[in-house]
């Protein structure tokens, strides 16, 4: 196992949930409880959990070899960020062990290990000697890690003066500059700009090319796709599968969801309580005949019906849905008052129960699967309700413009576009 940087093993962390603060304790507690804690690991007895607990993470293993860029990806709370909190030495297993070869640097959340009170000169010789390095590594990198952050002007400035990019971008020039071993990064691209992102899975792409280990969990499936060859898909604390990434990212997006064509609430869902007084019922894809259905043929229209209920009326409401790809790449959004006559007629909606129907036209989509998601807002006064990853359905390239050729057309979209072949003129 010489060529292995992490190896996991029957990996679990327990977490007690609604556990009240006991107030100040004193040394005499504090040793008792730690005794207390020793026995019960030296204790070979099965542990039972009480209801007041719950699996963060359980029964997981695998291995990451050196130089190896594994993505990690899955819903909320699936366990990703204990995963990678036990990985990097913050928290202890509840069971099972993990073995990390050479120094780990992590950014789990902005600013991780960063002090409010030093100035970002600081905290960047503070972090280096975490990791272990030596003064003279860190001013040969100094520059560049404050370049790469732009925050030249403020490096003398304490941290909690910074704003909340500024503590983003020197936290992730930290973490991938000071050259750990393994590099362990949780979402934290969602804080920064788009100028910024493509800074950062850019240098992301020169670590992994470097031979050097890296983690990368995160919600963005393109992001995942351009920088990681193979991934993980946790699922309510265990791990469901590790397969090439174009593979794991086709099981997660489609995994879970109704691929008949018909998606139903339940009204007992949080998500459904949290979004009163909108309820949503339903989202269905339906052919012209009105059938409904998981396959759609790209030659001809087909309907995509939202149905939702109103307890109470509401002004400024608009629906919409998010069309993606099966990896997570957005294709388009459309809202049911897009265009200003429908927003005006439908300024304010009544308590009542209603269909949002969106006609998608023949040749313009290309085959594969899609995934629809929805959305209910009062733009800029309220979100309601949100499922990104509400159905998925596939689409059939038969008939569609080029199909006389056999070849897979590149891009989501396969429009039927007016041409015009005409001699030119000499």
């Amino acid at each position: 196992m010489s060529n292995v940087a992490i190896h996991v093993s029957d990996l679990g962390k327990l977490y007690r949930i609604g556990t009240l603060p006991s107030g100040y304790r004193t040394l005499r507690d504090a040793l008792v409880e730690g005794v207390g804690g020793l026995l019960r690991r030296r204790s070979s007895a099965v542990r039972r959990p009480s209801s007041d607990a719950i699996w963060a993470l359980r029964h997981v293993s695998f291995h990451v070899e050196q130089g190896q860029v594994l993505g990690i990806i899955g819903p909320n709370g699936a366990g990703k960020s204990t995963l990678l909190k036990l990985l990097s030495r913050v928290t202890d297993p509840t069971e099972g062990y993990a073995e990390v070869h050479g120094r780990v640097g992590s950014l789990l959340e902005v600013g991780t290990g960063f002090h409010p009170e030093l100035t970002g000169r600081e905290n960047i010789y503070l972090n280096g000697a975490i990791l272990g390095m030596k003064r003279i590594e860190i001013e040969r990198k100094f520059d560049e890690i404050v370049a790469f952050a732009e925050v030249e002007k403020f490096i003398d400035t304490p941290v909690k003066r910074y704003s909340s990019g500024m503590y983003l971008r020197l936290a992730f020039a930290v973490a991938a500059h000071l050259e750990p071993e393994v590099l362990v990064v949780d979402e934290v691209l969602a804080v920064g700009d788009a100028e910024f992102q493509r800074k950062c899975l850019g240098k992301m792409s020169d670590v992994a090319q470097q031979g050097r280990t890296v983690l990368f969990v995160s919600h963005n499936m393109s992001a995942i796709l351009r920088l990681t060859e193979e991934t993980l898909v946790i699922r309510g604390g265990q791990l469901v599968m590790r397969a090439p990434t174009p593979e794991a990212i086709d099981f997660y997006m489609t995994s879970g969801m109704s691929q008949a064509g018909e998606r139903r609430w339940e009204l007992d869902e949080p998500a459904i309580v949290a979004a009163s007084p909108f309820r949503p019922i339903s989202l269905r894809v339906t052919e012209a005949t009105g059938r409904t259905t998981g396959q759609v043929m790209a030659s001809a229209p087909f309907q995509v019906a939202f149905e939702y209920e109103l307890a109470q009326d509401i002004t400024g409401l608009r629906v919409g849905l998010y069309l993606f790809t099966s990896r997570g790449e957005a294709v388009f959004t459309s809202f049911d008052t897009d265009d200003p006559l429908s927003f005006e007629e439908h300024a304010a909606r009544r308590a009542g129960r209603y269909v949002s129907r969106c006609t998608i036209p023949a040749d313009l989509l290309n085959e594969g699967r899609f995934v629809l998601g929805v959305n209910a807002s009062s733009f800029r006064i309220r979100s309601y309700f949100t499922d990104e990853n509400a159905l998925s359905f596939n689409v059939d390239g038969t008939g569609s413009p080029g199909s006389h050729w056999a070849e897979r057309r590149r891009g989501p979209l396969r429009p039927a576009l007016p041409w015009e072949i005409a001699e030119a003129m000499r």
